[in-house]
């Protein structure tokens, strides 16, 4: 028996301000959407490097305000990459915690994604 990485459902409001997000700012690429006809929520998966995420305006799908845990070898490179592109709504800094250097972004619909650069300790 094989037990795989989870993959986080987040729940979002608005598919436009999660593109700009996910997409234009955090450089995630989409796998594929569903949506169960016309004028229906989206749900949809997204991709960067091996992180996979679930986003999805279906009502009852995740709760807003959650956090993920990401972990990442090279915090630095990412931190630079994001704020190049002067995103208006997120300019995030890098905190050294006791636990290694962490870069926490809340997207438009107040979930936090947590980027950990773990100690080797």
């Amino acid at each position: 028996m094989q037990i795989s990485a989870a993959i986080p459902i987040i729940r979002i409001f608005d598919e436009a301000k999660a593109g700009e997000f996910y997409f234009d700012f955090l450089g995630f690429s989409c796998d594929w959407e569903h949506r169960f006809g016309d004028n229906f929520p989206v749900y949809l998966q997204v991709r960067r490097s091996s992180l996979i995420l679930h986003l999805s305006e279906h009502h009852g799908d995740a709760t807003p305000g959650s956090a993920i845990f990401i972990p990442i070898d090279d915090i630095d490179s990412l931190h630079a990459e994001l704020l190049a592109k002067d995103y208006k709504n997120a300019k995030p800094g890098v905190q050294d915690l006791p636990w290694g250097r962490m870069m926490d972004i809340a997207d438009p619909f107040g979930n936090h994604l947590r980027f950990c650069q773990q100690s080797p300790d």
